[in-house]
């Protein structure tokens, strides 16, 4: 490969494309170059690739939107507008693309990260990986993710999960759907998985996947509405202010400030 990014790491082995969220100096946290890079390696490669390997660093898969790059933004008085539109996209193509996904989670998926897993056709861990969907400590909502994790686990657990806001262990992950497998081991499982999935042709994963896209459609009607409820929650000033006070300070909004 020529290309250079900025934010991922990208390797090739056959017909498998691993790619890696590579942001360690911001807890592997999503910013809009992230989301770009991810949909330009898509974009190029969706044709040649039979399956796709996300993965994050060891102790953190992903953590989320990229609250200090939000707090740069805004002390700095750079007016961004909102779109949502391109992160959706994103899990929508990993969802429905012609190649088979498979999350890969160690250590911390949060927020958005859980976008990432939940978007996945298969999701395999290790004894590290907690989950937790922080956004309503913010105010916020997780209001492009819930579409995909409502898909993978059902409305009431991804109700409970939003609401609740805690860590929920791997353990309980599988549990509710969330993780499909997970050992001590997760290179040893990913192999091993990698293994049967190999044996598809891309013809039968590109019929496969297009079919169970016709059978669930519930991601492609339900984008207006997470475009819609993503943005009240990510353009209210409230919350910017509590976003702002927890960088800073790193205080939650129920805390005194710790400086």
């Amino acid at each position: 490969m020529n290309e250079t990014y900025q934010t991922i790491q990208v390797r090739f082995d056959g017909p498998v494309c691993y790619l890696q969220i590579h942001r360690p100096e911001a807890n592997n946290t999503i910013n809009d170059i992230l989301v770009e890079e991810c949909l330009q390696l898509l974009e190029v490669y969706e044709d040649s690739i039979n399956v796709l390997v996300l993965e994050g660093l060891p102790e953190v898969f992903c953590f989320g939107a990229d609250f200090q790059g939000l707090q740069q933004e805004a002390a700095s008085g750079q007016e961004r507008e909102q779109n949502p539109e391109p992160i959706y996209d994103l899990w929508l193509k990993l969802a429905t693309g012609p190649y088979i996904t498979i999350a890969h989670v160690r250590g911390k998926a949060n927020a958005g990260g859980i976008g990432f897993v939940a978007a996945c056709d298969i999701v395999l861990a290790d004894e590290t990986a907690v989950f937790s969907l922080s956004e309503l400590l913010f105010g916020l909502l997780p209001a492009c993710v819930l579409p995909f994790l409502i898909r993978r686990m059902g409305f009431q657990k991804s109700h409970y999960m939003t609401m609740m806001t805690q860590p929920v262990s791997v353990q309980q992950a599988q549990s509710w759907g969330l993780v499909d497998a997970y050992e001590a081991s997760s290179e040893n499982l990913l192999r091993k998985h990698l293994l049967r999935l190999r044996r598809l042709s891309k013809a039968g994963i590109l019929r496969y996947k297009r079919y169970m896209s016709k059978l669930d459609d519930s991601l492609i009607r339900m984008k207006s509405e997470a475009m819609s409820a993503n943005l009240e929650v990510f353009t209210d000033k409230e919350n910017l202010a509590k976003i702002a006070r927890y960088v800073e300070t790193g205080s939650f909004p129920w805390e005194e400030s710790k400086s």
